[in-house]
């Protein structure tokens, strides 16, 4: 099959090499706006996360007051002190946040692996539409040498004016194909070019990647669920909302503070220091109740994913294995040799047009076919796989 090199970009530097689809979505991770703008997000929502465990804000005040009565008498006061927890509270706190920030990495991970899954789906559609530029290729070749066979046995007499119309109208049906070809293939690019930021991409391959085999559903599921991003976000997520149980038990206890101060009158000074402290009766009621229910809830989250995913693998594996077969039917080799002989059988006088053009379109078809199906079954294997991109 001849190998069709389709450009991205309208200006494209002089020498740039092909790229794979490895290449193509490295490029795409480098590039992405969306991506570019979850990485960001990420990081302010794990910088917001360890504001939770900041020591409050320092208080400092400063009073002057006077005596009553006509004698003199003139005093001031200042104070600074600075409130803080239990030092088992920033551990425990601590450690809350570091479960939330591994979750926000997961959740950004799976943003990322979305995003070039997506890519990864426009390069087999794009591989399927060269495929099928080429088969145009061959078929529009077949009809042109057709036509000029025709067109000296139109001189001859040999031939009829209908047959030399049939194969013109078959040309021009080639001809139109090959443009809605062209069309999805730019409408294609320009998708993967967007994603790209608007740098310039070029993807040149015709042949799928290969893919590793599955001959055990157990297997593949206990490797998929290992290795999925949205369950392994939901553990943590989960993980740091048991603990943010005892982050609020532990709230329970006194919030304490010390500090420096300082009276001063027209007499005498006086230093010293401030101890103190409050207990929450009010501000953490029912606190410790919403996060255990905060805790459940994530726990049957996490648990609904795992069945939702287990539920979606065995649908993408059984569609895998129907298509797996239905592929295993076709033999290509033999398709394109039958083209070549019922090309060979027309012009020995073997067969009549008519029957040429209803044999060939019917291995047009059966070869068009097994490229979608094989289009389908790559798109299946990528999102099995997708958490390994």
């Amino acid at each position: 099959m001849r190998k069709i090199i389709i450009t991205i970009a309208l200006c494209l530097p002089i020498g740039m090499q092909a790229q794979s689809i490895n290449q193509v979505l490295q490029s795409i991770e480098q590039n992405n706006k969306e991506l570019q703008s979850q990485v960001q997000l990420s990081k302010a929502q794990k910088m917001e996360n360890r504001t939770s465990n900041n020591l409050p804000d320092p208080t400092v005040s400063y009073s002057s007051f006077y005596k009553n009565g006509a004698g003199p008498g003139h005093g001031t006061e200042f104070v600074a002190s600075q409130g803080f927890d239990f030092p088992t509270q920033y551990i425990t706190r601590n450690r809350q946040a570091d479960l939330a920030n591994e979750a926000i990495d997961k959740q950004q991970q799976a943003v990322r692996r979305d995003i070039l899954l997506k890519a990864k789906t426009l390069c087999l559609d794009l591989i399927l539409l060269n495929q099928e530029k080429a088969l145009m290729d061959i078929r529009k070749k077949n009809a042109d040498e057709l036509e000029a066979l025709y067109a000296k046995r139109l001189e001859a007499g040999d031939a009829n004016i209908l047959e030399v119309n049939k194969i013109k109208m078959e040309r021009m049906n080639v001809q139109t194909e090959v443009a809605q070809n062209h069309a999805a293939c730019r409408s294609a690019l320009q998708s993967l070019l967007a994603m790209n930021g608007n740098m310039p991409l070029e993807f040149a391959d015709v042949q799928y990647p290969q893919v590793k085999a599955i001959n055990d559903f157990n297997t593949l599921r206990d490797e998929v669920i290992a290795s999925d991003l949205d369950l392994q976000a939901l553990s943590f997520a989960t993980k740091a909302a048991e603990k943010q149980v005892s982050v609020n038990k532990q709230d329970w206890l006194p919030k304490l503070q010390a500090g420096f101060r300082r009276n001063t009158d027209s007499e005498m000074s006086m230093n010293g220091f401030v101890v103190g402290g409050s207990i929450p009766l009010f501000s953490n009621r029912k606190k410790v109740q919403i996060a255990k229910a905060q805790a459940l809830s994530a726990q049957l989250m996490q648990e609904d994913a795992r069945l939702e995913i287990e539920n979606n693998l065995m649908a993408l594996f059984n569609e895998m294995q129907q298509l797996k077969e239905a592929m295993d039917t076709y033999d290509m080799p033999l398709l394109y040799k039958s083209l070549d002989l019922l090309k060979q059988a027309l012009k020995e006088g073997q067969i009549s047009l008519i029957e040429y053009f209803v044999e060939a379109e019917t291995v047009y078809k059966n070869l068009q076919a097994r490229m979608q199906l094989e289009n389908q079954y790559q798109k299946v294997m990528a999102n099995i796989y997708k958490n390994e991109l």
